[in-house]
């Protein structure tokens, strides 16, 4: 599996693919395909793309360790930069067929609506990850820096689910969100438990060293 992973027609098709859901709401839109209201279903789908591309960010350390396809770890900036993508066009189709792109109408909109504040903040959160995902800002930042920062992917994720929880709050429909939020606690309950067992590998691995080390005589006795 790791040499397929790692044959080079393997990045381009994963990028075609991660466009498809792209060119299907483009031709849904042109063809006039997408229900009775397609400024609904262009914003809704959009906004389950972001959080869909969120979780398989998300998935591929927790998979590339279970099931030692290491091979995983190049795809994740790519999916990474989908997500961000499709976050984008969520807040374009919101501020152009909800909006209108009236600027001063979006601006009173979001301290009023709680949903489009936290949807707003996790956009720009991942504006930032997005710029600096780059191979030149693992270097500018350092490497503990930059990982520190691309953290907060996690911290994304759980705002994108709770915008979506509050857009689903209106209709009283939690089924869909249930699944993401059972998705999202899984890969969070992953990252919290291999956090701790590293902590306690790392506490051991200083005892046994300091164990080792011969005791110095007190000079005083």
């Amino acid at each position: 599996m790791n040499k397929l992973l790692l044959h080079p027609a393997v990045k381009p098709a994963i990028f075609v693919a991660a466009l498809g859901p792209f060119a299907w709401l483009l031709y849904g839109a042109l063809a006039d395909t997408l229900g009775a209201n397609p400024a609904e279903a262009l914003i809704r789908s959009t906004g389950d793309w972001t959080l869909r591309f969120l979780c398989l960010t998300l998935a591929v350390t927790p998979l590339r360790q279970w099931s030692g396809w290491h091979a995983l770890a190049r795809l994740r900036r790519m999916l990474g930069l989908f997500a961000f993508f499709y976050g984008v066009l969520h807040v374009l189709c919101y501020a152009w067929l909800d909006m209108g792109f009236d600027l001063a109408a979006i601006v009173r909109d979001i301290p009023k609506r709680p949903f489009i504040l936290v949807g707003t903040a996790a956009l720009l959160a991942m504006s930032l990850l997005a710029a600096t995902s780059f191979n030149r800002a693992v270097k500018a930042l350092g490497a503990q820096r930059w990982q520190a920062l691309h953290r907060s992917v996690y911290a994304i994720a759980l705002l994108a689910l709770l915008h979506f929880f509050w857009m689903r709050a209106g209709k009283n429909d939690f089924a869909e969100w249930s699944v993401y939020a059972a998705i999202l606690g899984v890969l969070l309950g992953w990252r919290v438990l291999h956090a701790l067992r590293h902590r306690a590998s790392a506490a051991a691995q200083r005892q046994r060293v300091e164990a080792a080390q011969p005791r110095v005589a007190d000079p005083a006795r």
